[in-house]
């Protein structure tokens, strides 16, 4: 059941539409925009993918050395201590990389539909040991003392939920690793409930639990508690092998409406819905058993790494929810769902 109305245009953005930021580079990857509007515009935070233009019979990607500085590394294909198998992560040698290196980056539009790049905002790079791998899938959340961004944070020893506050998207205040590892898909509500700042948030549990969406609380965006867990992955069902947070809730009559991530064995990933309480958010009150939207495009099918429909941002206006999503982990699309529609698969 798919009850997503995607837009003619899609895709909206694809890698070849920018131009890298890292000398000698190129876009793999356009993914994930957190969204928000600022100045009467439309915006979106995009992940983006660089890497080395790849030669025959090597691969090579970009890490932050130990002297904070870009450094390329390249591994022959036939080499026997080389995992090659996944193209978003390869293994050497008993050491796990990335074969993209990812950060943070700016584009706006009038219309939501035509994106152009904001040069004279900088990009968000990776800073530090624990972002020597980049930084990736940023959720805004706009509030009354501006737009608070949560994102994943990767390096060799973790991967975890990094926190930025920004008032004019020109200066930013980091405030390091706020979920630590193994955590992401963190999404802040955007406003608080009796008295509290909530944030969703992903723990990973491989031996004892799995993949699955927990809730938080906190006093100040800096400290979090009083975790639990709200939703786990189904057996059989088309999340069954993991679950994540979307963008920040929607507040509705009927309670919290989250659209959520959920992804099977074979890694296809669906969006979901699920309805917490308005008053205490770890009651889920109805969760989608069908997907509403799933990758049955041929631009969500077929790309870097195909079968994706992913989303962590979008807009509202009254019933209207204007989605941003990254397909098949290459383009930037977008598409309009009812709150009504999404509220009445739930009963």
């Amino acid at each position: 059941m798919d009850i997503a109305k995607r837009f003619s245009q899609n895709p909206l953005l694809k890698p070849s539409d920018l131009k890298p930021a890292i000398t000698g580079m190129e876009i793999a990857c356009l993914l994930n925009p957190g969204v928000f509007c600022y100045n009467n515009k439309i915006w979106l935070l995009l992940r983006v993918a660089e890497r080395p233009v790849q030669k025959e019979g090597v691969i090579s990607f970009p890490i932050y050395n130990a002297k904070g500085e870009i450094e390329v590394l390249s591994f022959d294909k036939d080499d026997s201590r080389l995992d090659a198998t996944d193209p978003r992560v390869i293994g050497y040698n008993g050491q796990d990389y990335l074969t993209t290196m990812s950060y943070l980056r700016l584009v706006s539009s009038i219309d939501g539909i035509t994106f152009k790049d904001e040069s004279e905002f900088p990009p968000i790079f990776g800073n530090g040991e624990l972002e020597s791998f980049g930084i990736e899938d940023c959720r805004v959340a706009t509030m009354d003392d501006g737009f608070w961004l949560t994102f994943t944070e990767v390096s060799p020893v973790a991967v975890g939920v990094g926190l930025i506050h920004t008032s004019d998207w020109e200066n930013f205040d980091r405030h390091g690793m706020i979920f630590p590892p193994h955590n992401k898909d963190c999404a802040i509500f955007e406003e608080k409930i009796n008295g509290k700042y909530y944030a969703l948030h992903r723990p990973s549990s491989p031996a004892l639990g799995g993949n699955y969406i927990w809730l938080a609380e906190s006093p100040d965006r800096f400290h979090w508690g009083n975790h639990k867990c709200i939703a786990t992955s189904r057996k059989d069902m088309w999340d069954c092998a993991r679950v994540g947070a979307g963008a920040a809730p929607i507040k509705t009559e009927q309670g919290w409406l989250e659209i959520y991530h959920g992804a099977d064995h074979n890694h296809r990933y669906c969006l979901g819905a699920l309805l917490l309480d308005l008053y205490d958010p770890s009651k889920v009150l109805a969760r989608s058993k069908e997907p509403i939207m799933e990758p049955i495009a041929g631009y969500e099918q077929t790309g870097f790494f195909g079968n994706v429909v992913f989303t962590n941002g979008h807009l509202v206006d009254g019933d209207k929810i204007t989605m941003y999503y990254g397909a098949s982990d290459e383009v930037i699309c977008a598409a309009q769902l009812s709150i009504t529609e999404i509220l009445s698969t739930l009963k």
